[in-house]
């Protein structure tokens, strides 16, 4: 048997930058990290030759074909195997529609395990650009390349998307006490509402020509974002978010709302510096930057939704159980 477990990431700032519509012109690039809420993936040899997937529903098939998950039926042919396995997955929060990047996760992940089941190592870059090749070019889903970097990388890093196609994953370095106050600066809310980023995603390539004085901005902000944190700059970080979230809510309609534009304004007003919403909008979760001491008025203002502690992960993909076996 085979574990892998993989995490899932807060996007800071430059989301929308890692689109094929804006990097390929200019470069892309995006601040994030890696938290401790983890997609787990069980993959174990299947004492027939069928193939079983369990997560949200069960699929007992044949063959790889026949499969209706187009990830685990596009990562078993990335991987080389054609039948006599079984998959399993859980995750630590809901692992859709959240703004975390689940779904890369769950694919980077998944293929970490399915080479660890043919004994075989895959590189971290190798993971991250594989899952992009499975969720973009070859499932057409209208995303970006930051989640599958994020996740096979894991820690606070700015990640770079060149013309070429190229990814480069610069760590963020700051001295400990900087990284341990920003991280505890952050204040989550779950807003119990769901969504898919497909709509807003493709609204957003759909208006790259018109977003892209936006999107210049933003991968400045990035840079001025990883900036100031290896400075130690705390003060500068809340006003960056609240300017990358201010210009990213004028890249598409679906983005924000009237409640989410609300609960935020509300928050600002009870101490925050400044947040966003992770993810491509509409709902998931809606993250603030704030001094300590005012965490708690802040919770007791915004008392509707769901506070989550997130802490940063420093590892990213990892395989956590190894029962190396003989397969075909």
């Amino acid at each position: 048997m085979i574990v892998s477990k993989t995490p899932f990431r807060m996007s800071f700032v430059g989301g929308g930058t890692d689109l094929p519509g804006f990097y390929r012109a200019e470069m892309g690039a995006v601040v994030s990290t890696s938290i401790d809420k983890y997609m787990y993936i069980a993959v174990n040899r299947k004492f027939d030759e069928r193939i079983r997937i369990s997560y949200s529903r069960t699929e007992e098939v044949e063959t790889p074909q026949q499969i209706e998950h187009p990830l685990v039926r596009h990562a078993l042919d990335v991987a080389g195997i054609d039948g006599g396995v079984e998959i399993a997955s859980m995750a630590d929060i809901p692992s859709r529609g959240t703004g975390l990047g689940s779904s890369s996760a769950y694919t980077v992940g998944l293929l970490n395990a399915l080479f660890a089941y043919r004994n075989q190592y895959a590189s971290k870059e190798t993971l991250a650009r594989l899952a992009c090749d499975i969720e973009i070019a070859r499932c057409g889903e209208p995303i970006g390349k930051q989640d599958q970097y994020a996740a096979a990388y894991g820690g606070l890093n700015l990640i770079r998307f060149h013309p070429d196609d190229s990814v480069s994953v610069d760590p963020v370095i700051c001295r400990p006490e900087v990284l341990a106050a920003f991280e505890a600066s952050l204040l989550v809310f779950y807003t119990g509402r769901l969504r898919s980023a497909a709509t807003v995603l493709s609204e957003q390539a759909g208006n790259m020509t018109a977003n892209r004085p936006l999107l210049q901005r933003m991968v400045q902000l990035a840079l001025d974002f990883k900036r100031e944190l290896e400075s130690g700059c705390l003060d500068a970080v809340g006003p960056i978010l609240d300017e990358n979230w201010r210009l990213k809510r004028q890249m598409a309609d679906g983005i924000s709302d009237g409640q989410i534009d609300e609960w935020y304004e509300t928050g600002l007003a009870g101490g925050a510096l400044g947040g966003k919403l992770l993810g491509a909008g509409r709902g998931g979760f809606l993250m603030f930057v704030a001094p300590p001491d005012r965490h708690v008025r802040l919770r007791r203002t915004l008392a509707d939704l769901k506070p989550v502690t997130f802490r940063f992960d420093r590892t990213g993909a990892q395989i956590v159980f190894y029962q190396p076996m003989d397969i075909p």
